[in-house]
């Protein structure tokens, strides 16, 4: 019973601190996920880039997907990864999407599109006896085993939707609810400090008390306008986390969005990949590391 699967990061349009009304977009860095399930009861994990990362997160999607879809199997879960881990580009979201995905295909359960994919898929096409589930209902299962292992505060739906499907997504993390897909085609610069943020860290209080100014990013988002709603977000929550806002300055105006990308503390420019370039001279002289990527659409997929 083996399965092989991989995932998105994504970067922030809207963070749901404030509302639980999120938005983010999916970029071309990818988590690998393998699991082996065994008939011994117990998961046990390891992730290639840190032996001594907490594992608890991927275990317990394999536990979700056993729970409701398997008979009791343990097993190993292995995990590698090109996104920077507490850097704000969700790897938490990439790692369970990327496990509940190799996990489902071990236990011999269909992934199909579904709500929010680009096909819908009729309510009678799911087998009675569970063996098929829709993209959106597999991401919602990380998202639980992200809530049972304290790896966010939200739940994290926004992030984990664009990791899963792919494109830019607005969501209700309070009730799990995807509100839009969209499609964008961005080239995007990442500047990730050398420090690292936990998203179970920030300082939600203060994240509230700009609640106004979400809601007004949440208006721009589902209106279509991504990239002045991710602007916006950044210069915001950059002043309620308590990051500098210089990197952002030094994007504007060449970039056409740039933001704080989930708590931190990566910033993210999107745009045109000539004018990015007069950003990445900037951020180039700051410590930490710069990189250039793309926008996916394509979302999460099983491997043979």
């Amino acid at each position: 019973m083996h399965g092989r699967a991989s995932a998105l990061g994504a970067a922030t349009v809207l963070n749901a601190l404030a509302t639980g009304v999120g938005s983010a977009f999916a970029i071309d860095v990818e988590t690998r996920a393998s699991v082996e399930l065994d008939d011994s009861g117990a998961v046990r994990g390891d992730v290639a880039e840190d032996p001594d990362a907490d594992t608890r997160l991927v275990e317990r999607c394999v536990e979700r997907c056993v729970e409701r879809f398997g008979d009791g199997e343990g097993g190993v879960v292995h995990t590698e990864s090109d996104v920077p881990m507490a850097a704000g580009l969700k790897s938490s979201s990439a790692a369970a999407n990327a496990t509940v995905l190799a996990t489902l295909s071990a236990l011999g359960v269909d992934v199909v599109d579904g709500e929010g994919d680009s096909t819908p898929v009729a309510s009678d096409t799911m087998d009675g006896d569970g063996s098929a589930i829709t993209r959106l209902d597999a991401c919602r299962i990380g998202v639980a085993a992200a809530r049972d292992a304290g790896v966010t505060v939200t739940g994290a739906f926004d992030d984990a939707s664009a990791s899963m499907l792919g494109g830019v997504t607005v969501t209700d993390n309070r009730e799990d609810e995807l509100l839009l897909r969209d499609e964008v085609d961005w080239t995007v610069l990442v500047w990730t400090p050398p420090e690292r943020a936990y998203s179970a860290d920030a300082d939600t209080d203060r994240c509230t008390r700009i609640a106004p100014v979400a809601e007004t990013v949440a208006d721009l988002a589902l209106a279509g306008r991504y990239t002045e709603a991710m602007t916006v977000n950044g210069f915001a929550f950059s002043a309620a986390l308590g990051f500098s806002a210089e990197p952002a300055m030094e994007a504007l105006p060449d970039a056409a969005g740039v933001s704080l990308s989930g708590t931190g503390p990566s910033v993210v420019a999107v745009g045109d990949a000539e004018a990015l370039d007069a950003v990445r001279a900037q951020w180039d002289g700051r410590a930490g590391t710069t990189f250039s990527t793309e926008t996916r659409t394509d979302g999460a997929r099983i491997h043979d």
